[in-house]
């Protein structure tokens, strides 16, 4: 007899995964600061816009933890899975937008001048984990 697999645990697991590494990926690149240096990098922004970018940022930290929420709900009402049927799709399409914006980081953290190289290993991992989503997020949105 051959056990299903449990997909969404899977993506559980690997979202989970993804917000410790972004948010470790933030905690190194203030690192510095608990050694007496600047962890400040060239900014292109002025003051004023600086809460935008702050919100935005937030936003993204808050919809891979959205999905997180919604990944158990799904996979904890086995009485009626047909009404979690919908979030597959929209789940995937997630995936891959939260992918497709981390290559681009990766490549803006290897093309800094004073690039630390772990935080490119750190986002290249980001990556790879946003990969990993992207794989068992479609199988399970096609399951």
């Amino acid at each position: 007899m051959t056990v299903p697999i449990d997909r969404a645990l899977r993506l559980r697991a690997l979202w989970l995964a993804w917000l410790l590494c972004m948010l470790f990926h933030v905690d190194l690149g203030l690192m510095p600061l608990f050694h007496g240096l600047s962890p400040e990098i060239e900014s292109h922004m002025s003051q004023p816009q600086l809460p935008l970018l702050f919100s935005g940022m937030m936003i993204y930290f808050l919809v891979p933890v959205a999905a997180l929420v919604l990944l158990a709900y799904s996979a904890s009402d086995p009485q009626r899975p047909q009404r979690w049927q919908g979030w597959r799709r929209p789940h995937f399409w997630l995936s891959v937008v939260y992918t497709v914006t981390n290559v681009p980081h990766l490549a803006a953290d290897i093309l800094v001048p004073d690039s630390r190289a772990d935080q490119v290993a750190l986002m290249l991992v980001l990556v790879l984990i946003g990969l990993l989503i992207n794989w068992e997020a479609w199988r399970w949105w096609r399951d």
